[in-house]
C-alpha cells in the first residue's frame, strides 16, 4: 500500500471517531492512539478536541468535542476575529488633550481634558511626547483645571476576581490607560533596609507614580495587600520577600488618575504647571490641540496575541460592543460577543464573561472554537497572528526543530491549558485545532493561591498532551 492509500485507509477509519478503529495497524505505524495519548497523560479533569481538515471543514478526530469548557487565553482568537470584522485591520485608538477655551498669553482659557480612547497601549514615554507637543505650541499653563475623562469605556476595578491581589496582568479596564494599568514597583538594600520606589516607567522617562504607594511589612505573609485610602492606592510588601533587591509591575484600580498624576509631573517638565487633576464623567467638548494614535489593530493583535496581553483583549473587544451599543460592563460586553459569534459561526456553546479568557466562566466548546476559526480565522488572516507554537519533548521541553508548521493561541490558567490554532502537515495539509484541558474542581480549592500543590506538574502534563496528539495528527491525516 502506498503512502497516499494508506492515509486514505486511516482516514476512514478515523473520521468523526475519538480513536481510530485499528489500533493494530496504527502500531505497526509507531502511532498511538488519540485515548492511549489520553491516557498515558494521567490528566484529571475534562479533556477535549477536534482537529478538522481546513479546506474542507470534516472532522477528523474529535473527544468531547461539543462539550463547553474554559478557553483560557485562547478566547483572545475570537476576540481578534471580533475586532477585525467589526473595527478594521487599520482601526487606531486615539488619546486627546482638549481644550474648553481658546489659548490666550500662552494660557488656555478654561480647562485642559486628557481624553482617553480606550487605547490599552498608550505608555509614559506617549504621554512625553504629548506633554512636549503641548508646550510646542505655545501652551503655559490653563486658566481653569486640568481634567481626565476614561468614559470611552466602562470602568472595572479588574478582570477577574480569583486572582492574586498583585496580579498584574489583572488591572482594571477604562477608557484612559496608562502601561497596561501597571505602576513599576522596586526595591534595593539601603544601609538596614531597602530603598522602595514607585513609578510610571516608560523607556525614556520614569516618573514617581502619587497616586500609589508602598510601604514593608514585617512579615513572611502575604506578600502584598492593597487597600484604597482616599484615592491613594496603598500596597504593603512582606520584609521576607525582597531579598537583596528587585522590581515588578503592580495592577492599578485607579486608571485615570494614575494617567493624569503622570501627565502633570510630565507637563511640569516641559513648563506647562497644572492644576491636580480631577476626573470628570461627561464627555468633553473643546478643541483636540494634541492627539496620540495606537499602533493599527493588526499589529496590535499581533502583539497581544504574542504576549496574551489581558487589557489589551478587554480593550479591543469592549470597544467593539460599545459600538455595537452592547457595551455597558464587561459581562455585558462578552454576552454580546457570544450573540455575535452565534448569528456568524452557529456557535451554540459561547458563553463569554470577558474577552481575554482570565476569567474561568468563560466557555466556548472544542468545535465551535474550529468552527470560528475555519470559517471566520481563515479568510480574515487570523493564522498571521498568531505565535509559531513550538511542540515539547518526553521531558516537557521546547524541541530545538520539528518536522511541521503550527500556528496557535495558548491558554494557561491553574489547572487549565488550551491550544487552538492552525497547523501544516509535512505533505502540505492544512488543518485547524482546538485542544481544551481543565479540572476546575482542583482550580475551585486553590482559590487565588499562584502555585497551587500539583498546578505545574499538571500543566506540564497538558502541554505534553498538546504536542502528542499534533504529532499524531500530522502523521496520519495528510491528502
Amino acid at each position: 500500500m502506498d503512502a497516499l492509500s494508506r492515509r486514505k485507509v486511516l482516514q476512514a477509519l478515523a473520521a468523526g471517531a475519538g480513536s481510530i478503529a485499528c489500533p493494530s495497524l496504527l502500531r505497526a505505524q509507531g502511532i498511538a492512539s488519540s485515548t492511549e495519548l489520553v491516557r498515558a497523560a494521567g490528566l484529571s479533569g475534562d479533556i477535549g478536541f477536534v482537529v478538522a481538515d481546513l479546506r474542507s471543514g470534516q472532522v477528523l478526530e474529535q473527544r468531547w468535542g461539543g462539550k463547553a469548557m474554559p478557553p483560557a487565553s485562547a478566547l483572545k482568537s475570537i476576540t481578534s476575529l471580533y475586532a477585525l470584522e467589526q473595527l478594521g485591520a487599520g482601526f487606531r485608538f486615539g488619546t486627546h488633550l482638549i481644550a474648553t477655551g481658546p489659548i490666550v498669553g500662552g494660557l488656555i482659557q478654561g480647562d485642559l481634558v486628557l481624553a482617553g480612547g480606550g487605547d490599552p497601549t498608550l505608555s509614559t514615554d506617549d504621554l512625553q511626547a504629548m506633554a512636549k507637543a503641548l508646550a510646542g505650541k505655545g501652551v503655559r499653563g490653563v486658566t481653569g483645571r486640568f481634567l481626565t475623562w476614561g468614559g470611552a469605556l466602562p470602568y472595572e476595578r479588574e478582570i477577574a476576581g480569583d486572582q492574586p491581589v498583585y496580579a498584574s496582568y489583572n488591572p482594571s479596564i477604562s477608557g484612559l490607560m496608562l502601561n497596561f494599568n501597571r505602576v513599576h514597583f522596586g526595591w534595593k538594600r539601603a544601609g538596614g533596609g531597602w530603598a522602595l520606589t514607585m513609578d510610571a516607567r516608560g523607556r525614556d522617562v520614569q516618573p514617581q507614580a502619587y497616586t500609589a504607594k508602598v510601604a514593608i511589612a514585617n512579615r513572611a505573609r502575604p506578600t502584598f495587600t492593597y487597600s484604597d485610602r482616599g484615592g491613594v492606592e496603598a500596597w504593603t510588601v512582606a520584609s521576607a520577600a525582597l531579598g537583596k533587591g528587585g522590581s515588578r509591575w503592580l495592577p492599578v484600580r485607579h486608571p485615570a488618575a494614575y494617567a493624569g498624576d503622570v501627565f502633570q509631573t510630565l507637563a511640569r517638565a516641559q513648563g506647562v504647571p497644572l492644576p491636580n487633576p480631577e476626573e470628570v464623567r461627561n464627555p468633553p467638548g473643546g478643541t483636540a490641540l494634541v492627539s496620540h494614535s495606537s499602533d493599527a489593530l493588526a499589529p496590535l493583535l499581533r502583539s497581544m496575541m504574542k504576549y496574551s496581553t489581558n487589557i489589551t483583549a478587554e480593550a479591543v473587544g469592549m470597544t467593539v460592543s460599545a459600538r455595537l451599543g452592547a457595551g455597558g460592563s464587561l459581562g455585558a460586553s462578552g454576552r454580546a460577543m457570544s450573540e455575535w459569534l452565534a448569528q456568524r459561526t452557529g456557535a451554540r456553546s459561547a458563553r463569554f464573561t470577558d474577552h481575554s479568557g482570565l476569567g474561568v466562566d468563560a466557555k466556548i466548546s472544542p468545535q465551535d472554537m474550529v468552527a470560528a476559526l475555519r470559517q471566520l480565522g481563515a479568510p480574515m488572516g487570523l493564522r498571521g497572528l498568531m505565535k509559531p507554537f513550538q511542540l515539547r519533548d518526553a521531558t516537557g521541553r521546547p524541541m530545538k526543530s520539528q518536522p511541521f508548521e503550527v500556528d496557535a493561541k495558548t491558554g494557561t490558567l491553574n489547572f487549565v491549558s488550551t491550544l487552538a490554532g492552525y497547523m501544516t502537515a509535512p505533505d502540505g495539509t492544512e488543518l485547524v485545532f482546538a485542544i481544551f484541558t481543565g479540572d476546575l474542581a482542583r482550580r475551585r480549592r486553590a482559590g487565588t493561591d499562584p502555585q497551587p500543590p500539583g498546578g505545574r506538574a499538571w500543566v506540564k502534563a497538558s502541554k505534553m498532551l498538546q504536542s502528542r496528539l499534533l504529532e499524531r495528527w500530522a502523521a496520519i491525516y495528510g491528502r
